[in-house]
């Protein structure tokens, strides 16, 4: 639920302390609230997560969210866009103040024709993503919403920071009148 990346990290910290053009990556902070990519719009930097947490969410044509991941240490946002060039799939949003390594997109360009390292990582990364959306979405259609809920309520205390309620019906794909009744079903349980 909480996806963070230490391979990934350790290996752009490396390349930040070696690189020789200080602007091919850059550490970047965004406040809590604050959008590192927004969906629709162009990628002008790959960014990987040095510190904080994120949630990665899809805004619906009906103006209704769904959040994919919460995102931490480690993880890369804006690749993908990157090597496909097109616009964002996906909103990045800051859930805690957060830190991160910007790479200029030409440097990353670069690093994706020249460096293994980055490409072994990236694969690793694919593969990582493919294998959580799947296993997470088997996973909703076969438990209750009252068994997701109370794993997403567990995963709250890594966060650092309060799950909106509001955030918390986006990553179960319900609405807020459903978790709210859920909710009050699992404390008449208790």
């Amino acid at each position: 639920m909480l996806r963070t990346n230490q391979s990934f990290l350790a290996y752009t910290e490396q390349l930040y302390a070696a690189q020789k053009r200080k602007e091919d990556i850059v550490v970047k902070t965004f406040s809590a609230g604050q959008k590192l990519l927004e969906q629709g719009s162009s990628v002008s930097r790959v960014m990987l997560i040095k510190e904080g947490i994120t949630k990665c969410f899809v805004k619906e044509e009906n103006d209704k969210e769904y959040i994919l991941e919460f995102l931490s240490k480690g993880e890369v946002v804006g690749e993908i866009e990157l090597i496909q060039n097109i616009s964002c799939l996906c909103n990045i949003e800051a859930m805690t103040d957060v830190t991160v390594y910007a790479f200029s997109v030409p440097y990353f360009r670069q690093l994706l024709k020249q460096n293994l390292g980055l490409n072994n990582l990236l694969l690793k990364v694919f593969a990582g993503r493919i294998v959580n959306t799947s296993s997470r979405a088997s996973y909703q259609q076969l438990y209750t919403i009252e068994h997701n809920l109370s794993r997403l309520l567990e995963l709250q205390p890594q966060l650092e920071t309060p799950i909106t309620k509001e955030d918390m019906a986006a990553y179960l794909g319900i609405t807020v009148r459903s978790l709210n009744r859920t909710l009050k079903q699992m404390d008449k349980s208790i």
